[in-house]
């Protein structure tokens, strides 16, 4: 008896050196490591034969090491810091307005109803050149941006040229504590279903969510929502349970976390009572709707509480923590996966693993999971969250692009409405509005080439140079000629498309962003189709239950 007692004995000793031993040589490994770290930085820095910035050189370092991971473990110093607490509290001191590059120089795109720029007549088109008394140069948003966010109370002068007139024109506007919305339009795209776009998932985004449905509800009859998280790239995963509580039942399982130690598992839950229970759902999802966002229409997939609608979503399933660093610093890094109600995880790519060819490993469809939504549907893991109704998006002609491309839309709405102000708070493009849109394009000599006219070119000059008859290379001459005597007719044949881009900025000039969103409504595409899908009872239903 005493025998067996000491080998017992020796063998826990033994086990429990063996951790110590394992352990122990992870740290003994990590010390050792960085010793060789600071040594080959400190050579460098100080014997490298020019000069070397040891900030940039440290964060150089830094940054390889975090890009053998993932793309969201990152280090944070500056204006990552600033992106994060405005994605946290969704607020920063400033005056309220958006600024962007148009025809190559700084530009108001729109102040924000409610604020300082706003208030004193700042104006969406109004050119930038000075801020503070400091000349405005080169096309960096962010050299504007550092210098007009500020702490609240304090204030800042800009100067502007504005189209119309002479002079430029000096504001004194004062910072205040800018409070982004999460949910950014509130209306009906039909009759009797509601629609709520929601842009981001800081802290506030499930109370707004709560406020936009009471609202739907006072307006009208509210059949059914739709929730627009398309090029939503998400937020805090917490936001994300809220948005999810509005509409699933009390106790509902949400999202699971776990990450690389066995106890580290977290389970989020309904703890409210849904204030849509009942309210038929679709969620409308595309190519970049990421993170917050597929939890949320994962969630609401699997417990079969609504329908998914658009094209399938990006595919993030993993979960960030900000850690503080020294020096106001941190770092933001990747610590779980979540698992959505059925128990799937929807990350698409390994990070951590590639091919012969350098590239990241993606599983393929046949090799996929199978899991089981609430009801008995199949759902598949991994590659995001796939649409239970898919409609593709939109897709715009060359045309468009290359109008959009050289500010054209923008440029034109601030011209028009420097000659004929509108006062009504719905603008409605006629063709006479389109006519002058087509002179202007005419005036500010835009060129487009057709991509069929530049691909027979090409295949030209390769005829040439491969030694083709004459009569080859004619007769592709005259299928560019005859391209050459359409182009008279591509605004016409454009025309609709032009017509709801017009629609949209002019809207937004006269109404800010809830007027633009109203005017894309109307030719929307996946929401008018979602709506419908709402409506139709029998198609809603039969959606939700297990194919046979």
């Amino acid at each position: 008896m005493k025998k067996r007692t000491v080998i017992i004995s020796l063998v826990f000793v033994a086990l429990g050196l063996a951790g110590f031993t394992a352990y122990d040589n992870v740290y003994l490994k990590v010390n050792q490591n960085i010793d060789v770290f600071g040594r080959v930085y400190k050579e460098i820095v100080s014997n490298y034969v020019d000069e070397v910035d040891p900030e940039k050189f440290m964060r150089s370092g830094i940054d390889g090491m975090l890009e053998t991971l993932d793309p969201y473990t990152v280090y944070l110093a500056g204006k990552g810091e600033e992106d994060i607490d405005l994605m946290m509290h969704g607020q920063y001191g400033g005056v309220g307005i958006s600024i962007g590059v148009r025809d190559g120089v700084l530009t108001v795109l729109a102040p924000t109803e409610g604020y300082s720029a706003f208030k004193q007549g700042v104006k969406a088109g109004d050119v930038i050149i000075e801020v503070d008394g400091m000349k405005i140069t080169g096309t960096n948003p962010d050299s504007v941006r550092l210098r007009v966010r500020g702490e609240p109370g304090t204030t800042v002068r800009m100067k502007v040229e504005r189209e119309g007139e002479k002079n430029p024109i000096e504001f004194t506007l004062v910072r205040e504590q800018i409070q982004v919305n999460n949910v950014t339009y509130t209306g009906y795209v039909h009759e009797n279903v509601g629609f709520i776009k929601l842009e981001r998932f800081s802290r506030r985004a499930g109370e707004e969510v709560r406020q936009a449905i009471k609202e739907l509800k006072a307006k009208g009859d509210l059949k059914g929502i739709v929730l627009d998280l398309r090029d939503n790239p998400g937020g805090l995963l917490e936001a994300a349970v809220e948005v999810v509580s509005k509409f699933a039942p009390k106790g509902s399982t949400i999202v699971t976390t776990r990450g690389r130690k066995g106890g580290e598992e977290k389970v989020y839950i309904v703890d409210e009572e849904p204030v849509a229970a009942d309210v038929p759902l679709a969620i409308l999802v595309n190519k970049n709707s990421a993170s917050a966002s597929e939890i949320v229409a994962g969630a609401i997939q699997d417990l079969d509480r609504g329908i998914i609608v658009g094209q399938r979503s990006f595919g993030k399933g993993l979960v960030q923590t900000i850690i503080p660093l020294n020096y106001n610093a941190s770092m933001k890094i990747t610590t779980a996966r979540y698992y959505i109600p059925s128990g799937r995880c929807i990350q698409e790519i390994d990070y951590l693993h590639k091919n012969k060819d350098g590239i990241f490993a993606v599983m393929p469809d046949s090799l996929k999971r199978e899991f089981r939504t609430a009801k008995g549907r199949i759902v598949k893991e991994l590659g995001g969250v796939a649409p239970d109704s898919v409609v593709e998006d939109l897709q715009h002609s060359s045309y468009y692009g290359e109008l959009s491309r050289k500010a054209m839309f923008f440029k034109f709405a601030t011209t028009y409405l420097v000659k004929h102000p509108v006062t009504e708070s719905e603008f409605a493009v006629t063709a006479g509005v389109l006519k002058e849109f087509e002179q202007y394009l005419t005036n500010q000599k835009f060129e487009f080439v057709e991509p069929a006219e530049k691909k027979l070119s090409e295949l030209k000059d390769q005829m040439k140079k491969e030694k083709y008859s004459s009569t080859s290379i004619t007769s592709v001459d005259a299928l560019i000629s005859q391209i050459h005597s359409e182009k008279i007719n591509t605004f016409a044949r454009y025309s609709d498309e032009m017509k709801n881009e017009l629609s949209e900025e002019l809207n937004s000039r006269t109404s800010g962003e809830k007027g633009r969103e109203q005017a894309s409504l109307r030719h929307d595409t996946q929401a008018q189709i979602a709506a419908s899908l709402l409506l139709n009872k029998k198609i809603y239903e039969g959606t939700l239950k297990p194919k046979k």
